[in-house]
């Protein structure tokens, strides 16, 4: 398994580069790279790279990763199209819908309450309060057929709520308790052919090592083992029991 870290001196805020240093863990000769501010992602000039990940940052972050990106934001539509797979956690989900407006008296933009555009690639808005913060617990789903699907634990920590547009991809995630998208409560994150971005960290595939491996069955690698599996997945079913009991709370902004 070949991985690509976009950004990771910035993308690690609650511990996202584990991530991968599970996938790492569980994956035999799994390899990785990282592309720093100032060089040229790797994917765009590699269909070996099986997996690019970026995880949550702070917000003057994702205005140096917009900028960064802009001039090359049609070559990324094309891998997109033509299947390469992404994984995006946290407000680096942002990043890619069309924009960020900015509310209140403490903005990151110069421009203010006009924020800011970004890649455009999804048909999603954000709404950015930095005076407010959304915390939460989440439990979802990964809906694989119609029977068949893989609970998700995680949190979600932002300041900013996401709104699907008309022509909004498909959900990552199905809403069981906890926050969905603004105009859409009981649906999450992004899902267009091999590119999943979700609000979800924990980090997102330690906290769910099931979903880790099939993720990794969708990225050809089958049979994968989670490192330390009964561990590992001890802590899933306690957060999963915890989090499933009558009366627990999951929001607080």
């Amino acid at each position: 398994m070949k991985i690509e870290l976009l950004y990771p001196e910035l993308g690690n805020l609650y511990g996202e580069l584990f991530n991968i240093e599970y996938l790492r863990r569980s994956v035999p000769n799994c390899g990785i790279a990282a592309t720093s501010l100032g060089q040229r992602p790797r994917f765009l000039d590699d269909d070996s790279i099986d997996l690019v990940y970026m995880g949550t940052m702070t917000e003057r972050s994702q205005l140096m990763v917009v900028d960064e990106l802009t001039p090359v934001r049609e070559e990324i539509w094309n891998t997109i199209e033509d299947g390469q797979r992404f994984l995006i956690t946290g407000n680096a989900m942002e990043i890619f819908g069309n924009g960020i407006v900015e509310r209140g008296d403490m903005v990151v933009s110069e421009i203010g309450g006009e924020g800011y555009e970004c890649l455009g690639l999804f048909d999603i808005d954000v709404e950015r309060n930095m005076e407010v913060k959304h915390n939460s617990l989440f439990l979802g789903e990964y809906v694989l057929t119609a029977r068949d699907t893989i609970e998700i634990v995680g949190y979600q920590s932002r300041f900013g709520q996401a709104y699907y547009g008309a022509n909004a991809p498909e959900p990552l995630f199905r809403v069981l308790k906890g926050a969905g998208m603004e105009n859409s409560p009981g649906a999450e994150g992004i899902h267009y052919k091999n590119f999943m971005a979700t609000y979800v960290t924990g980090p997102l595939l330690v906290l769910n090592p099931g979903f880790m491996v099939r993720l990794c069955w969708e990225m050809g690698y089958s049979g994968v083992i989670p490192a330390f599996a009964e561990s590992a997945m001890d802590a899933y079913r306690k957060k999963l029991y915890e989090f499933s009991r009558e009366g627990k709370e999951f929001i607080k902004s």
